[in-house]
């Protein structure tokens, strides 16, 4: 049980850590007035992955096909691409 309380304080203290701003999802491009496009172009088995956060912040990035696309809003809007074992763990 300690074990499990010390892992979980370790990860939630990474999420302080890695900002957006310093790891980007691929691709990521962030707009307030209208959907941007990514950053690069989608390459063959990937897809857009496209949210609007309650601040109005639409936020685009790029996944492969089989991962599901990932956003936090109570992480500082952390956006990424999902495991296809653990979906957005």
């Amino acid at each position: 049980m300690t074990k499990t309380i010390a892992a979980l304080a370790f990860i939630l203290s990474l999420s302080f850590i890695s900002t957006p701003a310093t790891y980007a999802a691929d691709g990521e491009a962030r707009s307030k007035i209208a959907w941007p496009k990514p950053t690069r172009s989608v390459k063959p088995n990937e897809k857009v992955c496209r949210h609007k956060f309650s601040n109005g912040e639409r936020t685009v990035w790029i996944c492969e096909k089989a991962q599901p696309c990932c956003e936090w809003e109570q992480l500082n809007y952390y956006v990424k691409c999902g495991s296809t074992v653990t979906g957005c763990l």
